[in-house]
């Protein structure tokens, strides 16, 4: 494992079963999907990501912050738990692996330079937080709460609170006391965004003020902790195949996977019809968001918001897969209301009343 630039450099340390090809970019996909992640020998240096990863450094020197967490390729986007380092997903390494999560996946995240910088401010907050031990301070659990509270699989989120900034999607901020912390500390790190102004009366300026207030107090000072072994969940150490990380990515996502209700949507609509005159499934939907919702809301009690999201996610799908709508659409929307309904009751709460 080397290090440079505060970026590890990441290198496969053992040889293929088989010899390794000269150049795994110029595999067809079907080979490609057989070779083992740890085997691409996958560095920083020179990557996709080295110049938004000194990007972000540089935000940090504007800002008066010396410490610049170091990078890694990893499994996925993560800053292990008090481990001061940022791992980022081994996809973003290459635009041939891009294309292989997008088909797999349906989605690749951080794969534009802005969602790349947003999430990377997001472990940078986490990795300051955990280098000067600032989750220990009495004034941070004011602030965000107990950093021993458990995370849990799903969390009940107040869309509109103005307690808690909106950076990642999903009002993330929200899910624990950590990511509360990392999500304030990107949106006050972001250049130009005027959280003073944007934020002004708002509960959650103390919070920004504090995060102000505590960067400039140990931005020129060393960090407390550094990470001393090799980081966890390294894709130089993954010895699985992409074939066989992207099916285990599957399975362990669940109904987050954004092609859970794919067989469900197949079974409701038509793919690919050559009548003129039909539907489109997603206009179909479109058309009859608003009605959906509301009969959902009614006899579920969860909330518009979340069923409103869903509704768009299950419209998305119906794009993408090129479906559509049957002969009797009125079956259709029947249909798609009680999907609607049962994945509400397996996956949200019932609603309750809630201030902003």
């Amino acid at each position: 494992m080397a290090y440079s630039n505060g970026c590890f450099l990441v290198k496969g340390a053992a040889m293929m079963r088989t010899s390794r090809p000269a150049d795994w970019t110029k595999l067809s996909e079907e080979e490609l999907l057989q070779v083992r992640v740890r085997d691409l020998r996958l560095e920083i240096a020179g990557s996709a990501v080295e110049p938004l990863i000194q990007r972000l450094y540089d935000e940090l020197d504007a800002a008066g912050i010396r410490f610049h967490p170091p990078c890694y390729f990893a499994d996925e986007w993560l800053c292990p738990e008090k481990i001061p380092i940022i791992g980022i997903p081994f996809y973003l390494a290459h635009p041939r692996l891009k294309r292989i999560e997008k088909k797999m996946m349906f989605e690749v995240e951080g794969g534009t330079e802005r969602s790349c910088m947003k999430l990377l401010r997001h472990e940078c907050g986490h990795a300051l937080n955990y280098a000067y031990n600032l989750y220990s301070k009495t004034r941070w659990r004011q602030l965000f709460g107990p950093f021993s509270a458990r995370y849990s699989d799903s969390y009940y989120a107040q869309p509109y609170s103005r307690r808690f900034v909106i950076h990642l999607e999903g009002n993330y901020a929200q899910c624990h006391p950590d990511e509360d912390f990392a999500e304030t500390f990107a949106v006050w790190l972001a250049p130009n965004n005027r959280w003073e102004i944007k934020h002004r009366g708002w509960p959650v300026i103390k919070k920004l003020r504090y995060i102000d207030g505590v960067m400039q107090k140990i931005g020129g000072q060393a960090p407390l902790n550094v990470n001393q072994g090799t980081p966890p969940w390294s894709a130089s150490r993954m010895t699985s195949s992409l074939a066989a990380h992207y099916d285990r990515k599957r399975r362990v996502l669940g109904t987050e996977f954004k092609g859970f209700y794919d067989d469900s949507l197949k079974e409701l609509f038509m793919v690919a019809h050559s009548d003129p005159s039909t539907t489109r499934a997603s206009e179909l939907l479109r058309q009859n968001r608003r009605q959906i919702t509301t009969s959902v809301t009614k006899w579920t009690g969860h909330r518009k918001y979340d069923i409103y999201q869903l509704v768009n996610r299950l419209l998305a799908r119906c794009e993408v897969l090129d479906l559509y709508a049957r002969q009797n659409e009125t079956d259709d929307i029947i249909g798609v209301t009680a999907l609607v309904a049962t994945i509400a009751s397996n996956t949200f709460r019932v609603s309750t009343k809630h201030s902003p």
